[in-house]
């Protein structure tokens, strides 16, 4: 397992997100069972475990104590209050108060089973939070040692500055994957020039981009997505050739497409963390170098290092090219999407960057094919 940096905080590159074993996905896996797992990411390197008082609500924290206690010491656990009150919590002065957040924080100590928490996030942060007055209360805590670090989920890049002047954070925490990019065009990079970290959830795409899913597939009890657009028959139809292209990249590298998307999201940023849920050893084994499942497949190297040619900032060439002829009707090549990419300053992949002599030497984009190129990288969010 190789490490990052979130702020100072010295993690292992995947993290564990511990929600899914108390609810969110459908049936849960027995508490032997979650313990289990969780000891078995420890064994493989996994360093980073994240829960929150709303998962349960409560008994995700109690189970995730209970599971880390052993190896306590030699862990950063995470967890988060939500801005608003959970069953017990109500008092006058409102959960976004002083009181109410000191009060969710001692709670979350004593069902955490430990006297520190290594990064304390506000969940969700409100649009109308004052961002300022958390921070300050988050300077104090640290103080007293109850926390080392604090953070926000799913913050704006102005929330994020403004508390960050007061109380500097050390990690931001919200969804992204190949599916979910919309902070790559401001809080990532705002993340990036402050020395913050981002911790990715969902970055398989609540499972989507396992490839273990198709449009037939029913999801039952609380399983969140039964209400995740992605997730409706006739979006997993729109989306497939994405998932084509994962299990193409996978089968030539031997490995699975969970592995290619987080490899994705190393490849891509040094400060982003993804956090996968984790509740079968299938996916535990992500972590590993060693063998993936029943098929034997040996990962001879760490998922920082893997080529990502196939996958171009902002979209894939397969989906730039789906795009280009269902919007225009024009077949466009690897080759005029490169060209494009140099016109506009876009650093391209290594598989398509080809000696200059030799690309001058082949054709041109034509002028409407290349309008149409454009016109897509608008779309993805390239330019």
């Amino acid at each position: 397992m190789k490490y990052r940096k979130l702020r100072d905080i010295k993690v292992s590159a995947v993290g564990m997100g511990c929600m899914g074993f108390s609810h969110g996905y459908g049936a849960i896996p027995t508490e032997e069972e979650s313990i289990r797992l969780i000891h078995k990411a420890y064994d493989l390197g996994c360093t980073l475990f994240d829960t929150a008082e709303a998962y349960g609500p409560f008994t995700n924290e109690t189970l995730t104590g209970k599971a880390v206690k052993p190896f306590r010491d030699k862990i950063i656990l995470t967890t988060k209050f939500v801005p608003v009150f959970q069953p017990g919590q109500e008092i006058p002065e409102g959960k976004l108060s002083k009181k109410g957040v000191t009060n969710a924080l001692n709670d979350s100590l004593k069902r955490l089973q430990t006297d520190y928490i290594d990064i304390y996030y506000e969940h969700r942060v409100p649009l109308d939070s004052n961002v300022e007055e958390v921070a300050g209360w988050m300077g104090e805590f640290i103080k007293e040692g109850k926390i080392r670090a604090w953070g926000q989920s799913q913050s704006t890049p102005e929330q994020i500055k403004r508390a960050h002047a007061v109380t500097p954070l050390t990690a931001i925490q919200s969804e992204y994957s190949m599916m979910e990019r919309m902070f790559e065009h401001d809080v990532i990079p705002l993340c990036k020039e402050l020395n913050i970290g981002f911790v990715a959830f969902s970055p398989m795409a609540s499972g989507f981009l396992s490839g273990k899913y198709n449009k037939n597939t029913q999801y039952k009890d609380d399983d969140v997505r039964r209400v995740i657009t992605r997730f409706a028959p006739e979006n997993v139809e729109k989306n497939q050739p994405l998932l084509d292209l994962l299990h193409e990249v996978a089968d030539k590298k031997e490995i699975t497409p969970a592995q290619i998307s987080l490899a994705w999201m190393l490849h891509k940023y040094p400060h982003v963390v993804p956090i996968p849920g984790m509740r079968k050893d299938e996916t535990v084994v992500l972590l590993s170098k060693g063998e993936v499942d029943s098929k034997k497949i040996r990962v001879e190297f760490s998922l920082e290092d893997m080529d990502m040619s196939e996958f171009q900032d902002g979209a894939t060439y397969t989906q730039i090219k789906d795009y280009v002829l269902e919007h225009s009707g024009l077949k466009v090549s690897n080759l005029y999407i490169s060209q494009i990419k140099r016109k506009c300053g876009i650093e391209v992949g290594k598989n398509y960057n080809l000696p200059k002599s030799e690309d001058s030497r082949q054709p041109l984009c034509p002028p409407e094919k290349e309008k149409a190129i454009r016109e897509a990288f608008k779309y993805f969010g390239i330019i």
